[in-house]
């Protein structure tokens, strides 16, 4: 069962995309998935590798090319994030049968800006976040209700009840004695705990 509720999260790291890789993986869980995110991968293997390992054990994938283009005069534009989701497009066309179930949800930050870099994927659904974590979790819950089929909690209780996470975490920071440069530079699969625990405390007492 680890496939069907694994999701693989391919995008940025930077300190301006984590409002919006916060909210999605919140949201990921919960909706009861597992996020798998590359920081996570085994330093004693090759990334491509430990990429590979991840895209291959998640039947959904979410992958964001908001941050192709350089920022910087002669810096080269980044292509991880393209780059990855070209591995997860080929092993859903060319892998075994539990492959070609794999679900993409392709994000960018405004409309059409990819086909300047990545002309091929003209024709495909991109979802457009504008850089708004908001709008991000609602594309995210919309994608995944049209994949279920089945009832789900709307975009603006789970916007409502990560904000309630985020207020409670405040207190949990205290209790653990966490520091500013701890919350900062907190691993996401330590984040992941945090949200998971919270969540099973919080059903504990509906």
């Amino acid at each position: 069962m680890a496939f069907e509720n694994n999701l693989f999260i391919n995008c940025p790291f930077d300190k301006e995309f984590k409002p919006i890789l916060k909210i999605l993986i919140f949201s990921s869980i919960y909706l009861g998935y597992k996020p798998l995110l590359s920081e996570t991968t085994n330093s004693a293997e090759t990334r491509v590798d430990g990429i590979h390992d991840l895209i291959s054990k998640a039947k959904y994938s979410i992958h964001d090319l908001s941050r192709m283009e350089s920022t910087k005069e002669n810096e080269l534009a980044r292509f991880n994030m393209p780059f990855e989701l070209g591995i997860d497009i080929g092993c859903k066309k060319f892998g075994n049968t539990q492959m070609n179930k794999k679900c993409l949800l392709i994000f960018d930050k405004t409309k059409y800006r990819y086909q300047k870099s990545i002309s091929d994927l003209s024709g495909n659904d991109i979802e457009i976040h504008n850089n708004d974590p908001e709008i991000a979790l609602r594309k995210f819950r919309n994608w995944i209700y049209k994949i279920k089929s089945t009832k789900i909690d709307s975009a603006n209780k789970i916007w409502r009840l990560y904000n309630e996470f985020n207020g409670d975490f405040f207190e949990i920071a205290k209790t653990d004695e966490l520091s500013k440069a701890d919350i900062e530079e907190m691993p996401l699969e330590e984040i992941c705990l945090y949200i998971t625990e919270w969540k099973k405390g919080r059903d504990h007492f509906k």
